[in-house]
């Protein structure tokens, strides 16, 4: 297997390798552009964004400053925004659902690292993918940490650090993050 291959089944992988570190610098390049360009030219960010994305729905914007590693292990549904300085470290897939709002500073990171100091101190890493349901609202400030799933309707309470998985329906918060109380969906 190739490091990315590793990279994205979850196995120990190095980031240094030739291969992912010049997607990463791809990737750099493509921010430095959609960050640099002016954020009311929203037709030339959203091609920018299609471009860097695994996929998207029609509908998405993202505030500058955005930052990830890689952008094409990234996929957003429909009518999705994110604050200012967003960070997505991409190493495994993120997907997230329609109609979800990102607060600034957030924080989504599949990256992770062994506990073993003598491991770690070889370079290597994992990653674990994350999973946003849909209509999901995360807060400023939150951290949604590596392998994490969120059902449909959660709402992440600001400065939360998100370390286990949750269904839908709920409003968490914390650190680390618990269900604070559970949504009541209005029928129409």
């Amino acid at each position: 297997m190739t490091e990315q291959e590793k990279m994205l089944a979850g196995d120990l992988y190095y980031p240094s390798d030739k291969t992912l570190t010049a997607l990463r610098k791809q990737c750099r390049s493509q921010l430095d552009e959609l960050n640099a360009t002016c954020q009311s030219d929203h037709k030339k960010r959203t091609r920018l964004l299609k471009a860097l994305f695994g996929s998207t729905g029609k509908r998405l914007y993202i505030e500058s400053s955005f930052k990830c590693d890689y952008g094409e292990n990234i996929y957003v549904g429909e009518n999705f925004y994110a604050n200012f300085n967003c960070v997505i470290l991409d190493a495994a897939k993120v997907t997230i659902g329609d109609n979800c709002m990102i607060a600034p500073q957030v924080g989504l990171y599949t990256a992770t690292h062994p506990i073993d100091p003598v491991q770690r101190a070889t370079g290597i890493e994992f990653a674990k993918p994350i999973t946003i349901g849909d209509n999901c609202w995360i807060g400023g400030m939150a951290v949604i940490n590596p392998g994490v799933s969120l059902g449909d309707n959660v709402v992440v309470a600001s400065g939360s650090v998100v370390t286990k998985s949750f269904g839908n329906n709920v409003v968490i918060g914390g650190n680390p993050a618990r269900i604070l109380k559970h949504v009541e969906i209005e029928k129409s």
